[in-house]
């Protein structure tokens, strides 16, 4: 089905089996900077679904590399043990592995210990991102960290590796040497497109010599950093050419494509593009990078299915596709495309919450779908069922759907009962939020799971104890979700008061000035927003927090501002709602307890989270109501995010 992304592809010495590539990319899973179990276990997963290439993720060459306090580390000996063990797990089911040599330069995020580390840049400019001066390199340390790029780069050939990736991406420590706005030096390394190069140029003879002509070299670069300071596209090509190009110095084997900057938060909105950006979006970018190099290019960017890399692929603007959060998703995806089982794909939707999101948190990286993926250790393989036993869900939300389908796969006898007429609970909401419609592909991709497993699924039937009793399940796994809180306000008269439910299934809104008290700072309030205004509606966002989308990950919270500040809603922030009067909104400063009064107001739009439904939880608990196991999972237990019902449906359904 798929005839150019299956088709072998020659990068230097490697031949890969097909052009599907796991890029880099931090997965908080280093072992005290080493490689240990759970790496080893996650990049294992990927070899074994079929991956052409697996990339590993900013490994530290220097000391002063550590950008993170949970970096990977390739800077002394220490690290060759973990290595050599990664290496051979993936070389077991034929991928090929390759390491990157990586510096951040300014791009510094924390530390060990909490206080600020020296960070080092060609100059004394600082980035806007993370508001980091840094110390400009003297030539002896810039020396001696260029030795420390081929010194990494051999401990990954001695350790088994097929190649090594140098970091010149997302305005990276490369990126601000060749950068004539970040680089200010008048000495051999600035003042000239010459000189800037030279850092970039000398780390990558550096490494060549270190390694040798068989062993694989490639460069990762953003062709635009998309901020007013950061490298274009005629600054990148140039560079490329000179290094790749027909005349270059033909010391890489191939080039990495990617778009953005680390140093801003618009640039950086590039490094993990969110759901509002079009799939593929980088395509455009990588063919003018295959326009002027010799060498394979590989792009990334929103490339989610086999259908798009392949397209990408014919038309000749790449010749490999990183699929990373596509691969997080679903680490099966090249053997489930070539065996052309696309609906079985567990397709990503580019929601950020569980992988850069984790990231941003300092957690392993994982998947709102498939929490399976950075627990590989404990649920990467479904322990069959001692005994078949009846099991019934009460509730067909996400949670209700992983729990049913994991209990299903282990051999159990499922049925679900939802008492609606689909299945999908709160994301069927979700997904009718501006630019969140891919949002429900969860649904298509749980609910494909619970019928491919066997699953019985009821619709259209409401629980009881009654219907418990009838069924005689041996376990009751009770996933009923939660419903829109309402808080206590004082309202005169009978002003209109609507909660996000009701404006997302089609309530009318009264002509004029909405405002939406938002308490939990998440989607839901900046979506409402951005759709009211859409229909006509003057929006005022009133957010409890320091900012709307403030529990979001930033990249997602930066679109969604966007397009609201692009609608002209009007914010308000560190607010609670007080009441309403019919006219005026009644807010209080959350710091000073000072009123905050929004005049001329239709309608008030309460964003103020969920209550459990737990009724039926509640009911089974009582004495003599049901003798059988009975579990609660997800909102029922606790109103939370999809996230955590999806993984609570994992954990009992691989339990019971």
């Amino acid at each position: 089905m798929f005839p150019n992304l299956f088709s072998p592809l020659q990068i230097g010495s490697l031949t890969l089996r097909n052009r599907i590539v796991s890029s880099g990319h931090d997965t908080v899973m280093a072992d005290h900077g080493l490689v240990g179990d759970q790496l080893v276990a996650y990049h294992e997963a990927r070899a074994a679904g079929g991956v052409g290439l697996i990339v590993t993720q900013a490994t530290a060459v220097h000391p002063s590399a550590e950008y993170t306090a949970h970096a990977l580390q390739a800077y002394d000996d220490r690290c060759l043990p973990g290595l050599s063990r990664l290496a051979d797990a993936v070389h077991a089911h034929g991928t090929p592995l390759v390491g990157q040599l990586f510096h951040g330069g300014r791009e510094i995020m924390d530390s060990l210990d909490g206080s600020l580390p020296v960070a080092l840049a060609p100059s004394v400019v600082p980035n806007e991102r993370f508001h980091v001066m840094p110390r400009a390199m003297p030539i002896a340390l810039i020396e001696e960290v260029v030795a420390s790029y081929g010194s990494a780069a051999g401990r990954f050939r001695s350790a088994g590796f097929d190649g090594v990736e140098i970091v010149a991406s997302h305005g990276y420590l490369p990126a601000q040497f060749l950068n004539p706005r970040v680089n200010l030096r008048e000495d051999r390394y600035g003042g000239t497109d010459e000189n800037r190069l030279r850092f970039l140029r000398e780390v990558i003879g550096a490494v060549r010599v270190a390694v040798g002509r068989e062993f694989v070299v490639g460069l990762r670069i953003s062709i635009e950093e998309v901020t007013p300071e950061g490298l274009t596209a005629d600054d990148t090509l140039r560079a490329l050419a000179a290094l790749a190009g027909t005349d270059g110095d033909g010391l890489l084997d191939y080039v990495s494509v990617v778009a953005g900057t680390s140093a801003t938060l618009a640039g950086s909105d590039h490094i993990v593009p969110a759901m509002h950006e079009a799939n593929a979006y980088t395509a455009p970018l990588a063919a003018r990078a295959k326009a002027v190099v010799t060498v394979p290019v590989i792009v990334a960017g929103r490339i989610n299915q086999p259908q798009e890399a392949e397209a990408v692929i014919a038309a000749g603007q790449a010749d490999a596709c990183a699929m990373t959060r596509a691969l997080i998703s679903d680490p099966l995806l090249p053997r489930k495309a070539a065996a052309g089982r696309l609906d079985e794909i567990r397709a990503c939707v580019g929601c950020n919450q569980a992988c850069i999101g984790h990231f941003h948190a300092g957690y392993p990286v994982s998947c709102i779908q498939l929490p399976e993926t950075g627990r590989e250790i404990q649920y990467g393989r479904r322990v069959p069922a001692r005994a078949a036993r009846n099991v019934m869900v009460v509730g067909g939300g996400p949670g209700g759907l992983k729990a049913a389908a994991v209990a299903a796969e282990r051999g159990h006898r499922v049925t679900l009962y939802e008492a609606t007429r689909r299945v999908g609970g709160q994301v069927l909401l979700a997904e009718k939020l501006p630019g969140r419609a891919e949002f429900g592909g969860v649904v298509t991709n749980l609910g494909g799971e619970a019928e491919r497993a066997g699953v019985r699924i009821v619709t259209g039937v409401a629980v009881d104890v009654a219907l418990v009793g009838h069924e005689a399940p041996d376990v009751v796994v009770v996933a009923t979700g939660a419903r829109p809180r309402r808080p206590p306000l004082e309202l005169t008269g009978d002003p209109a008061v609507l909660d996000p439910w009701e404006v997302l299934l089609g309530a009318k809104v009264p002509d004029g000035r909405v405002v939406i008290a938002d308490w939990r700072c998440d989607w839901i309030g900046l979506g409402l927003a951005e759709l009211l205004a859409r229909r006509g509606h003057p929006v005022t966002l009133g957010v409890s927090g320091y900012m709307p989308g403030q529990r979001l990950q930033q990249y997602v919270r930066d679109a969604m501002t966007i397009a609201a500040l692009n609608a002209r809603v009007e914010m308000l922030t560190n607010v609670r709602p007080f009441g309403f009067d019919g006219s005026a909104v009644f807010f209080q400063h959350v710091l000073t307890g000072e009123p905050v009064i929004v005049e001329g107001v239709a309608s008030l739009v309460l964003a103020q989270g969920h209550e459990p439904v737990d009724d039926l939880g509640r009911a089974l608990s009582e004495p003599g109501a049901f003798d059988g196991e009975v579990h609660l999972i997800g909102d029922c237990l606790a109103p939370r995010t999809v996230e955590e019902a999806v993984l609570e449906g994992l954990r009992i359904g691989s339990a019971i």
